[in-house]
């Protein structure tokens, strides 16, 4: 499973930027309405994503099952996405993810088993995070490029 998870995040990071980069200014940025996020803002959220979930695969190494959790809505809105330039985003999008699959690549695999307490108090393994941190990213990144 982490194989083809690693193989999943290396297509993204591979295929993901040229069609972010082809999408339309002003449709990138554009806001449904004032409580839903643009597309600039759903890569956003996936950048904190990554952030949060970057410190749930490291943290969860040496330290016995810490809780890292985060406010989805708070996060986007203080790290002003919807304000920054588009491929400036992009760019820390793929620079972050390839840093995270990099990471990934090098978890010895009795450290896939150490665990992390996450949103109301669950605890799961990092082999689970990383697998559902991948699943996250696709489900998003389709969004931003299919609607």
């Amino acid at each position: 499973m982490m194989q083809n998870s690693i193989e999943r995040l290396n297509y993204l990071c591979n295929t993901i930027p040229k069609l972010l980069n082809e999408i339309d200014d002003a449709i990138f940025s554009k806001k449904l309405n004032s409580e839903k996020w643009s597309k600039k803002e759903i890569l956003g959220h996936l950048i904190d994503s990554a952030t949060n979930n970057h410190q749930r695969f490291v943290r969860s190494q040496f330290e016995q099952t810490p809780t890292i959790v985060y406010d989805q809505n708070n996060w986007n809105r203080y790290s002003f996405y919807q304000q920054i330039n588009k491929n400036q985003i992009i760019d820390f999008w793929i620079v972050y993810n390839k840093q995270l699959l990099e990471l990934i690549k090098n978890i010895p695999s009795e450290n896939l088993l150490k665990e992390c307490r996450t949103s109301n108090g669950n605890v799961h393994t990092i082999e689970f995070l990383i697998n559902d941190y991948v699943e996250h990213l696709e489900h998003h990144l389709k969004q931003i490029v299919n609607y």
